[in-house]
């Protein structure tokens, strides 16, 4: 019995690594940031005037995807000492030593590359473009600059998780109007007060590894401020496609209502119970809540706009 049994444990263990190995190349592209970079990539597709074969539709998504993924294993790769001081971050497969710092790089640039060559070859060399150009955005003006040197790092930054409706857009009609740009308004307002919310209770994270994130540098009661404002401006920049005629009055509708959702838990954020510094007296509750609903308002807003687009249109 111990003859056969054995190397057959011995090809589960194999299997069971190898599968274990698999799962750390993924983990290096940041799957869950991925959900809404491409979600929001294909509705900017969906929603632009014109015509794409659906196979290169497809493929213009997929490499959004593999793009983003690739920007993610090149972040990564450079942050990887940060990483390995935060607590959130310091599993991931490089500061965890399942993956070799080089073998990372290697990876992200091979995909960044290839992505942008078929999406230019699939679709058209405008749209390649704008992804080459959001992928370095990402890694160089944000992760290399920005990240490490400024409280407005998120600000700026998150211009490169914005790009992705002006690329779908630009996939299917080789050009970049005003609706592309307020697409892209719109995520570049939300990521503000989305990472920001997640920093309230993440600051002793950032402050270990040296990361000058608005609540480590200007303080809890200035980011729950900030976070307020943002949010404002967000809740306008919702109802855009509606007010240049893009969208109807159901999307209008949804984009109110949202906006006011996100507006209410970003006052209960700031009129969370403090102590005199802005820090939370009940493990920043209110926050946590704005972040989960921040997941869900891009969705939400963007799900709506195609539906309009697509079926009320």
């Amino acid at each position: 019995m111990s003859s056969t049994t054995l190397p057959v444990a011995g090809q589960a263990s194999a299997a069971g690594s190898d599968l274990s190995e698999v799962r750390d190349w993924i983990a290096l592209l940041k799957p869950r940031v991925l959900t809404l970079v491409v979600f929001t990539g294909l509705i900017g597709l969906l929603v632009a005037p014109g015509h794409i074969h659906p196979v290169l539709g497809l493929t213009a998504v997929l490499c959004i995807t593999v793009g983003a993924g690739a920007a993610g294993a090149l972040n990564m790769w450079y942050d990887r000492d940060i990483d390995a001081v935060m607590r959130r971050t310091q599993r991931r497969p490089i500061p965890a030593g399942r993956i070799a710092p080089n073998a990372a790089l290697g990876f992200g640039m091979v995909l960044a590359v290839a992505s942008v060559a078929i999406m230019g070859l699939a679709t058209n060399w405008v749209a390649a473009g704008w992804l080459a150009f959001s992928i370095l955005f990402y890694v160089v003006v944000y992760t290399a600059w920005l990240k490490r040197r400024t409280s407005q790092n998120i600000v700026i930054g998150g211009a490169a998780g914005a790009f992705p409706p002006i690329i779908g857009w630009a996939a299917v009609t080789g050009d970049v109007t005003l609706v592309p740009w307020l697409l892209f308004t719109i995520v570049f307002a939300w990521t503000p007060p989305h990472f920001w919310a997640l920093s309230l209770w993440a600051h002793g994270d950032y402050a270990r590894a040296g990361v000058p994130m608005l609540p480590v540098v200007e303080g809890a009661r200035e980011t729950r401020k900030q976070i307020v404002i943002y949010t404002v401006v967000l809740a306008l920049a919702g109802l855009a496609p509606w007010l240049v005629g893009f969208a109807g009055p159901a999307y209008a509708a949804v984009a109110a209502a949202l906006g006011g959702g996100f507006l209410y838990h970003a006052i209960r954020t700031w009129r969370e119970k403090q102590d005199e510094t802005g820090r939370s007296l009940v493990n920043d509750a209110a926050a946590r809540r704005t972040f989960a609903f921040s997941l869900t308002y891009l969705f939400i807003l963007f799900g709506a706009l195609a539906i309009d687009r697509l079926v009320l249109g």
